[in-house]
């Protein structure tokens, strides 16, 4: 029992350790579920986030975009040029995720709103959210949430 304790702990302090570090080119989506942590390509100019993933024939499952907007708005997207399915992470500038759209149709023209109070949103494989559980209320870290983040992202002492 007390070894089973320790090794819970250690692993507990590792997945805290893991959620403080952060990468321009990561963000980790965390849950009742547990967490996983996506390789990320970012859009924050109109033209990366006009562009988004058109085109793209296939990603890695543990991939996707972050659209980064300048202030909290309502947002809406469309598939246009879009070639594979993808599901929709909507979140609040502290992380909170509000709205999941799953399973975006490729190609599809029909917009998909986001709801109001949306300043980043996640694109990722098609079913993947619902694979892993994530839901509205579960977190985002990345870098671009900044101070008041729900999980901020560790500042270096000396930076």
């Amino acid at each position: 029992m007390k070894a089973a304790l320790t090794a819970l702990t250690i692993w507990l302090a590792g997945t805290q350790s893991a959620l403080a570090l952060c990468a321009d080119d990561k963000l980790t989506v965390v849950g009742a579920w547990g967490q996983a942590t996506f390789s990320i390509d970012v859009a924050d100019d109109p033209q990366e986030r006009a562009r988004g993933l058109m085109f793209v024939e296939q990603m890695p499952t543990l991939s996707g975009m972050l659209f980064i907007y300048e202030r909290p708005q309502s947002v809406s997207f469309w598939m246009k040029n879009t070639l594979i399915p993808l599901d929709m992470l909507f979140a609040a500038p502290d992380g909170e995720i509000l709205h999941v759209h799953p399973n975006a149709i490729p190609g599809d023209l029909t917009p998909i709103p986001g709801g109001d109070g949306v300043q980043m949103v996640l694109e990722i494989n098609g079913g993947l959210a619902k694979r892993l559980g994530i839901a509205p209320g579960d977190t985002m870290q990345h870098p671009s949430f900044g101070a008041d983040a729900i999980l901020p992202c560790d500042v270096p002492a000396d930076s």
